[in-house]
């Protein structure tokens, strides 16, 4: 039971937490304003805006930045983080994505053409993200990594 106390009293956790859970609804919401329907593998899904990877370790960064100052190792640790992962992001995720829509149209294609292809092996196309996705979703975390520290 301590344990769990611990976690919902560490800050830095608590914000990046809160900076995912609030880029996966934003995501969500979105999703729906475009596309006019729900789809609730967005509220785990990876990929959309905002990127919730970018969120996620903006809100680490800020949260540390807050608790322990630009020079320490800890913000260090957190900032390396975050530039790999919001540049894994919109590099290696973003082209995987890309490749998932080929195939994917592939598939359609070879049924069309009458072959056994089975398509519940489609991929998922939604793994990566614009720059803008990246973009919105860091400047989001900063925010929520700004007010969760300030309150916690």
């Amino acid at each position: 039971m301590q344990l769990i106390y611990d976690m919902l009293g560490n800050t830095i956790l608590m914000a990046s937490f809160w900076g995912w859970l609030i880029a996966q609804v934003l995501k969500t919401i979105i999703y729906v304003i475009v596309n006019k329907n729900f789809n609730p593998e967005r509220l785990m899904g990876d990929g959309g805006m905002p990127s919730s990877h970018s969120a996620t370790v903006m809100a680490l960064v800020t949260s540390t930045f807050y608790h322990y100052g630009a020079g320490t190792f800890e913000f260090a640790i957190s900032g390396v983080l975050a530039l790999i992962v919001m540049h894994d992001a919109m590099g290696v995720r973003r082209q995987a994505g890309k490749q998932a829509v080929v195939i994917n149209n592939m598939m359609d294609w070879f049924k069309e053409l009458d072959k056994d292809i089975p398509t519940e092996q489609r991929l998922k196309e939604f793994v990566g993200h614009t720059p803008l996705q990246v973009l919105f979703g860091a400047i989001l975390g900063i925010i929520v990594g700004a007010v969760v520290s300030s309150i916690g």
